[in-house]
């Protein structure tokens, strides 16, 4: 069994310390949020990364005549932010983790991006915690606000995605920045920000973005953005790390699997590791923080033990051949417009 110092962490630009593998509970049936927390922290987890309110079961479609919504169908989502904050409590209060020994992140949601600091706050409440190891802001993109706390994502009767073009990014990033004078949240960050907007992001910043949580795997490598990050500071963590390889990303919108590409599978065989590992291992040596998605526990076991072996130069090359340029997470599916355009 894995001990919480078989994990190293990275230092973030706030100063405070990461564990480099996490787990993430987004699309975590919330029955089965306190038995597979639970088995994490034995395994030996200590950063849990939270979806915040991305847990929406439907979108709504606004008939703006007469003000009325109209549910349809969206993608199946888990609202489990408060069977985290239980799992939590009882893993503090029967001795099994210290709160200062874990580290936990959630995300502001789209809706919420003119209410940051209530939004934080009902996290907070749901999570039965005092304060956030890191807070992101999900998407770039804020949208009509549906209430703090509901997960509705707002859809005009053009079929697109309601965007808010009142409320400045700038502007959500100075709430942010006042979640962390206000003691609720230690570091700040960013998520699914391509250069440019993380460009811009660096320069209004007072406080500099601790972390840039994007999708990431060997078909998706986005070489130019995690070379940006990591050369202003910023730590790269790797969403969907091993390629939406689950049945639910390959029917939601039909992902390509780089866990069955024959050069991961022929060289996780020559280490002597399974596809999985290989890949996780292959983001740890580009300095890219990762949180696999896993219910089983036998997974879990699986995924954190990708520290006791190295990947040569040689092959690090050769998973660098095999980028596909392939985003398997495409919400533009469900809101009608691209949002990484």
């Amino acid at each position: 069994m894995a001990s919480k110092d078989v994990v190293p962490a990275v230092t973030l630009n706030s100063g405070y310390r990461m564990p480099a593998m996490g787990l993430g509970v987004w699309r975590m049936e919330n029955t089965a949020v306190r038995g597979v927390i639970h088995s994490a922290i034995r395994s030996g987890y200590r950063h849990f990364d939270c979806a915040g309110n991305y847990a929406s079961s439907h979108a709504y479609i606004v008939d703006h005549q007469q003000l009325k919504m109209h549910t349809v169908n969206f993608c199946t989502k888990y609202q489990n932010e408060a069977e985290v904050g239980e799992a939590l409590a009882e893993a503090f209060q029967t001795g099994l983790v210290k709160r200062e020994d874990l580290f936990i992140t959630t995300k502001l949601w789209n809706s919420d991006h003119g209410h940051v600091v209530e939004a934080c706050k009902d996290s907070l409440k749901k999570l039965r915690l005092d304060y956030l190891d890191l807070y992101l802001i999900h998407f770039p993109v804020p949208t009509t606000h549906t209430g703090i706390g509901k997960t509705a994502s707002v859809i005009g009767e053009d079929g697109v995605l309601d965007i808010d073009t009142t409320i400045s990014l700038e502007t959500t990033w100075r709430a942010m920045e006042k979640l962390v004078s206000m003691g609720l949240v230690r570091s700040i960050g960013i998520s699914n920000y391509g250069v440019f907007l993380t460009r811009d992001c660096l320069a209004y910043a007072k406080i500099k973005p601790a972390v840039n949580q994007i999708e990431m795997h060997p078909y998706f490598q986005r070489d130019s953005l995690v070379k940006f990050c990591q050369k202003h500071g910023i730590c790269v963590t790797a969403h969907t790390p091993l390629g939406g390889g689950c049945t639910a990303n390959a029917k939601l919108f039909g992902s390509l699997s780089c866990l069955d590409d024959p050069v991961i599978e022929d060289m996780a065989e020559k280490y002597g590791k399974t596809p999985a590992q290989l890949i996780l291992r292959w983001s740890h040596q580009r300095n890219i923080v990762v949180i696999p998605k896993t219910s089983k526990v036998e997974r879990l076991k699986e995924n954190i033990e990708i520290f006791d072996f190295d990947i040569s130069d040689e092959d690090m090359e050769e998973i660098k051949a095999i980028d596909k340029n392939h985003r398997t997470n495409q919400p533009g599916k469900f809101w009608g417009i691209d949002v990484y355009a």
